[in-house]
């Protein structure tokens, strides 16, 4: 980056084989050796979605949450879409890292800002997913199994109109090798699968939540798969997604997520970000995405 225009292939290199931890060694030794800081240079070396890539890649790990959901709930309007995403797929000892994180980086109270932000039972299932006390997973109790089944059976199907508070408390709270269990004798009770029950009892921003927090519990790395698929299929890119998810996973579980999208939607994750994406971008996700699963 020094003197005239930059070495962007050099740059994107360096910074996609490496992990968040040796990334932040490298920006430690670039101000020792320069007295620069890193992520200045790259944000006024570079631009676009490239810029916005390579930046997130620096961000430290335990910060990335944090600071999405910051900007999530910043200014007008709040993008429901990435507290959705956020809060559903974490574990409850992420959650509460976040949590931890955004009191001491920005002096405020993540929960009091959403709640600020949010309203009604889509904020309601925001705040249990918040408190991050989601049972444990142990032995399964197959009485409250097939009570929770009910139960939701009951709030849902055979309801005029919706008891949503029964979604979000077991939803929310129960582990997740319990709610697996109760998805499958819901589906022996009522004939419908938990997804096609809240899709049509619920709708807006709860529904989607709900929808997720269900995706999750069956498998985070399939939930994934869908979001980037879905960032990518038909006209236009969610390039904002794509790079949360593709940064937010690569050192998680970027291979499990890669085999569910071959699975449930027959492509390769290589060869969307070859056909959605151009140029360096294009170059720094194809090596974050590593092999083609054609």
């Amino acid at each position: 980056m020094k003197g005239l225009g930059t070495d962007e292939e050099t740059v994107l290199k360096i910074l996609t084989s490496r992990n968040n931890a040796q990334r932040q060694e490298i920006a430690s030794a670039f101000k020792t050796l320069f007295g620069r800081d890193l992520v200045d240079d790259l944000k006024s070396e570079l631009t676009g979605k490239f810029e916005t890539l390579m930046v997130s890649l620096m961000r430290p790990t335990y910060i990335f949450d944090a600071h999405a959901l910051k900007h999530a709930i910043k200014g007008a309007g709040t993008n429901e879409k990435v507290l959705t995403e956020i809060l559903a797929s974490r574990t409850p000892e992420e959650v509460r890292n976040i949590k931890q994180v955004y009191l001491q980086e920005y002096e405020a109270n993540l929960e009091d800002k959403i709640t600020g932000e949010t309203s009604g039972y889509f904020q309601r299932m925001l705040v249990v997913l918040l408190q991050a006390n989601r049972d444990p997973d142990g032995r399964v109790d197959d009485g409250l199994v097939e009570q929770d089944a009910q139960v939701l059976f009951r709030a849902g199907e055979l309801k005029w109109g919706t008891d949503e508070e029964k979604f979000i408390t077991i939803l929310g709270t129960r582990s997740v090798s319990h709610l697996r269990r109760v998805f499958d004798k819901y589906m022996t009770i009522s004939g419908f699968q938990i997804e096609e029950t809240i899709d049509r009892e619920t709708s807006g921003d709860l529904e989607k939540l709900l929808l997720a927090v269900v995706k999750c519990i069956r498998s985070v790395p399939a939930y994934f798969a869908e979001t980037l698929y879905y960032s990518m299929k038909g006209a236009g890119t969610d390039d904002d997604t794509l790079i949360r998810v593709m940064v937010s996973r690569s050192e998680i579980d970027l291979l499990d997520i890669r085999k569910e999208l071959r699975k449930n939607f027959a492509k390769s994750l290589h060869q969307m970000i070859q056909k959605d994406t151009s140029g360096d971008y294009r170059k720094a996700l194809l090596l974050l995405c590593g092999g083609d699963d054609e």
